[in-house]
């Protein structure tokens, strides 16, 4: 793949390895353009995110790193951000990055992607909270904040699959997407998870494609060993279901580049 912008740093304290080794992996692999988007800190689920702190450490660190590979490859700074009604914290966005990924990993605090919050799922309707999360995916999509929509149906990592077909649970999430410009990711992560797939699924990236909804790539890397992972099948499948260009940033400004 030419672009990977959804990457950690073992700052998020369950990701491994020194920074400089992902990047020598992606410049491995050939990536273009590499982005840290580690998980930006915030007063809930402390465990698994940087502290408040270390923000200047992370900053400092990818700023090293471009320094020093800058004839190479083009490294991105973000974060990933956690789209949670009253823990995100408005520093977040004051921070001069390259672009900031929304993500729902949680559902009325629910850390519904949490291994040890899997039995949860037994005690709840299966349609009913893919509505909620399609609906705080709309609500993501339409607070302005983001530049990209994190792993889309991260929902389905489990299999607690619904019922009504996902194309009618999405699509006011989706118009929502299109109408406030963002870009989705797809994500190779899920090939990793029990779900043995990328998010979104084909269907979804086949609707975001009938909505000219950009895409761009990333691995969600946790360790350096998953950088670029899966990248061939995953490019396949973008332009299987018609996608030639995909999106990268610059100080939150957007481009297309051929894949």
């Amino acid at each position: 793949m030419i672009a990977d912008l959804h990457n950690h740093t073992p700052l998020c304290r369950h990701a491994y390895g020194e920074p400089r080794e992902y990047v020598k992996k992606a410049l491995d692999l050939g990536i273009k353009y590499f982005g840290f988007s580690d998980h930006a800190p915030m007063n809930f689920d402390k465990e698994y995110r940087m502290s408040f702190d270390e923000m200047k450490t992370y900053a400092n660190t990818v700023k090293e790193l471009k320094e020093e590979f800058k004839h190479k490859i083009e490294i991105l700074f973000a974060y990933e951000v956690d789209f949670l009604d009253k823990f995100m914290d408005k520093s977040i966005f004051e921070q001069e990055t390259d672009y900031l990924i929304g993500s729902v990993h949680f559902l009325n605090e629910w850390g519904f992607d949490n291994p040890e919050f899997i039995g949860e799922y037994k005690e709840k309707n299966i349609d009913d909270i893919w509505k909620d999360y399609f609906s705080a995916i709309k609500s993501l999509a339409q607070s302005g904040l983001f530049d990209i929509v994190g792993h889309l149906d991260l929902l389905k990592i489990f299999r607690y699959l619904p019922k009504t077909d996902m194309r009618i649970l999405a699509k006011e999430a989706m118009m929502a997407i299109k109408k406030n410009d963002l870009v989705i990711e797809i994500n190779s992560a899920g090939f990793r998870k029990p779900i043995c797939e990328q998010y979104p699924s084909v269907e979804l990236l086949q609707m975001a494609n009938e909505l000219d909804i950009p895409i761009t790539f990333s691995s969600d890397a946790h360790e350096a060993e998953h950088v670029g992972y899966k990248s061939e099948e995953t490019i396949k499948i973008a332009k299987d279901c018609g996608y030639r260009f995909c999106a990268v940033f610059s100080k939150r400004d957007r481009s297309l580049i051929n894949f």
